[in-house]
């Protein structure tokens, strides 16, 4: 049994049809980060699995992991009228969503013009994201959550698609303030980048440091991305998955009959936590070359999409615990 996440209802043979076109360009898609990026290919596949499903991402790493030059790739190769806003201390909610300014016509008449900030973009990088204080990083809240800002009571929309991919780094480092919890949850997924393997920083060393720089090229177009987009949405996810998510997901809240949970865990994720995993399993099943997700996208999405949404009680932590400790438990007793 499944069931469609949408009212109309979408033909066998034109779902096949529309997958294939979609695979065509996703096989593009990969190629043309493939050139630039070297290694990392989980990285890039949860990246672009995350912009498929229409969400926002957060590259968490070290500095010099390349995370600035995936999401510049990203928007190369996606089509994707791009930003860029390097989060400071001194960053002002201003100057991410833009101001209203006085102006005088030739009659002396006065009147307020607002003038657009760089989150008027399909694709917004927000490079290190927690260097700024807590006040600036809430600026982005109601963009993300409802695609448009509100500027001295006047309602802006944003551009469709509309993305953001933030680069933040560890806590641990000097000079970060942790995002807000509403904030966080906004993320669709929170890619981890680790160190590359030793071929893929070979590669590096032998490529990027010479006279000469593969660029990455345009093989995609925003409208075609919201074409992959809305077809990820028309996917039919079979009940066992549904059952599978909802069953993680409550089991990783505490009060709801978990003993190791409600030991481990402070608070846990809501409901935006089952609908990422929803939208997340259908586009890496499209991504994979499948007409529908599986409980084994679930297993694989269930520690990106989680770790984020979730806090360790103080006696976890004491013990040693990590958020990713509690979620590969929780995975293992699906």
């Amino acid at each position: 049994m499944s069931v469609i996440a949408t009212d109309k209802p979408i033909d066998a043979k034109e779902m096949v049809a529309e997958a294939e076109r979609a695979l065509a360009d996703i096989a593009s898609v990969k190629e043309g980060v493939g050139k630039v990026i070297f290694g990392q290919a989980g990285v890039v596949e949860r990246a672009l699995v995350t912009l498929f499903a229409g969400g926002h991402g957060l590259l968490v790493g070290v500095p010099g992991l390349a995370k600035t030059k995936l999401v510049e790739t990203l928007g190369v190769v996606l089509g994707l009228d791009a930003r860029r806003i390097q989060f400071t201390p001194d960053l002002m909610p201003s100057d991410i969503l833009g101001s209203e300014v006085m102006e005088q016509d030739p009659n002396g008449k006065r009147s307020f013009r607002f003038i657009h900030g760089p989150v008027f973009a399909q694709l917004l990088m927000a490079d290190e994201i927690n260097r700024a204080s807590p006040r600036t990083q809430s600026a982005l809240l109601q963009a993300m959550q409802e695609y448009h800002v509100t500027v001295a009571g006047a309602r802006h929309d944003l551009p469709s698609p509309f993305h953001v991919l933030a680069t933040q780094n560890p806590l641990e480092q000097e000079g970060t303030y942790p995002l807000p919890e509403a904030q966080l949850d906004r993320f669709l997924m929170q890619i981890d980048i680790l160190y590359p393997e030793l071929e893929a920083e070979r590669r590096v060393l032998l490529e990027t440091t010479g006279v000469d720089e593969v660029k990455a090229a345009n093989v995609l177009s925003a409208a075609r991305l919201k074409e992959i987009q809305l077809l990820v949405r028309r996917m039919p996810v079979p009940e066992s998955v549904v059952t599978a998510i909802l069953d993680l997901v409550r089991s990783a809240r505490p009060g709801q009959g978990n003993a190791e949970t409600d030991r481990h865990v402070a608070w846990g994720p809501g409901p935006r936590a089952s609908q990422a995993l929803t939208l997340c399993a259908r586009s890496r099943a499209l991504y994979d070359g499948r007409l529908a997700p599986s409980t084994d996208d679930v297993r694989a999405l269930a520690e990106p999409v989680l770790q984020h949404r979730m806090a360790l009680t103080f006696a976890a932590r004491a013990e040693g615990m990590s958020v990713r400790d509690v979620v590969a438990r929780l995975v293992k007793g699906m």
